[in-house]
């Protein structure tokens, strides 16, 4: 299946045309971004960790220390949320109302699954670190037997999961193109360089 089922949970309310479920679009987000951001519920409170991710097919890989209170949370089976994020570019508006930001998100509703098989956790460990910098692994000592049983590592089946994208110049009020002196004083403008620094 090409495009992912939109759920009630992965349906967009506000702006549904920024929408994206085909995984292509979500795929690429997820493979380009390094940091994700895992919510869940603690003790009955929200709490909301970020944390480097990977992504292998169909599932996402989380992980971190075995003494982690997030981890061993979510390896109990609670409903977890994650989110990912790429800032695209700045949107400068004429009005400070329209000014905004073109982005590339990512929400993903599910449950994490502990990874207690050797091969598959040392193979997450290797794509984590073969997403941030590609042939790494080859490089480096890979993890001793101490260092594994001190990892936690954590699987997220991508089934619920839905795409948002803003892209384009600002949507300014056609009374703002002929406000006296504004055209002067405000630019209106993309500007890509500016959330890249």
């Amino acid at each position: 299946m090409e495009t992912f089922e939109k759920t009630p949970l992965t349906t967009l309310k506000r702006l549904p045309d920024r929408g994206r479920f085909d995984r292509k679009t979500v795929y690429s987000i997820l493979d380009e971004a390094f940091i994700c951001h895992v919510g869940f519920v603690a003790d009955g409170k929200p709490v909301v960790i970020p944390t480097g991710f990977a992504r292998d097919g169909e599932r996402l890989y989380i992980h971190g220390s075995a003494a982690s209170r997030m981890l061993r949370d979510l390896s109990g089976g609670i409903d977890v949320c994650l989110t990912v994020t790429l800032v695209d570019g700045l949107v400068l508006a004429r009005s400070a109302f329209h000014h905004s930001i073109n982005y590339r998100s990512v929400v993903i509703f599910g449950k994490a699954e502990l990874v207690d098989d050797d091969r598959q956790k040392m193979e997450a460990l290797r794509l984590f670190t073969e997403h941030v910098i590609p042939g790494r692994w080859e490089e480096v000592r890979w993890p001793n037997e101490q260092e594994m049983k001190g990892t936690t590592v954590l699987a997220i089946e991508l089934n619920e999961v839905s795409a948002k994208v803003r892209t384009g110049p600002p949507k300014d009020d056609e009374e703002d193109f002929s406000a006296a002196g504004l055209g002067r004083r405000a630019s209106t403008e993309y500007d890509s360089r500016s959330a890249r620094r």
